[in-house]
């Protein structure tokens, strides 16, 4: 079964990307609508970052910034994204603070593992390969992280174990704490979505068999939990 279809199979126990969430997430908009950027230029990541701590502060202690959202205004300073026509985000940016463990949300095979430098690009960066018996294997990408904390190619991580955490600017390609994560099924994957953090306006009509929501596979708790 493929993804994301085999994550109601609860013979499928999918784990917390972050342990101990709590509370509503603040939601970043991103998008032309938004006012966020009004008074920053596109590429003062740090000036927004202190924005996002001053909205946030006493309110919320996580969020996030949507998949799909159109970012023209955000990646105005990105040549080959105004180029190439790729706004709309295919990934779920979870906003957390500066050194937050991550953990695999499935059992998982490091796939890559690695920095990809560069003024906006992923920092550092480690795509996790998930194959079982009771669905299709597809892959998670996980963006903008600690440098020091980056897993092994090669190792196995079991669900719900630790394997990276949320990097400073001048190691995640100058970004507000986040990180990207980002579903690419093994077409996408295939196809040199690994590179591939935005998409264009005429790929979104069959962005899903290559790049699907990764919303199913961010939860808050397991079932165990209740």
């Amino acid at each position: 079964m493929r993804y994301p279809y085999m994550l109601y199979d609860e013979k499928v126990a999918v784990q917390p990307l972050v342990s101990g969430l709590h509370g509503a997430p603040y939601i970043l908009d991103l998008s032309p609508a938004g006012d966020i950027l009004a008074d920053l230029q596109a590429r003062d990541q740090q000036g927004l970052q202190r924005v996002l701590e001053q909205k946030m502060r006493g309110r919320y202690s996580w969020g996030l910034s949507p998949y799909l959202e159109e970012r023209s205004t955000l990646l105005s300073d990105c040549p080959q994204m105004v180029e190439e026509g790729r706004f709309f985000h295919l990934g779920l940016d979870i906003i957390l603070p500066l050194r937050t463990k991550l953990h695999a949300p499935l059992d998982a095979r490091v796939e890559v593992s690695g920095v990809e430098e560069g003024e906006g690009n992923y920092g550092g960066f480690v795509l996790l390969r998930h194959e079982s018996p009771l669905f299709e294997t597809f892959f998670s990408l996980y963006g903008h992280l600690h440098h020091a904390s980056l897993p092994q190619k090669g190792e196995s991580v079991s669900a719900g174990e630790a394997f990276a955490e949320i990097g400073d600017f001048h190691e995640n390609g100058n970004w507000f704490y986040h990180t990207h994560l980002q579903v690419i099924t093994q077409k996408g994957y295939d196809a040199g979505y690994l590179s591939k953090g935005y998409c264009a306006a005429s790929d979104l009509a069959t962005i899903h068999h290559v790049v699907p929501s990764p919303l199913m596979l961010f939860i808050l708790k397991s079932r165990q939990d209740g």
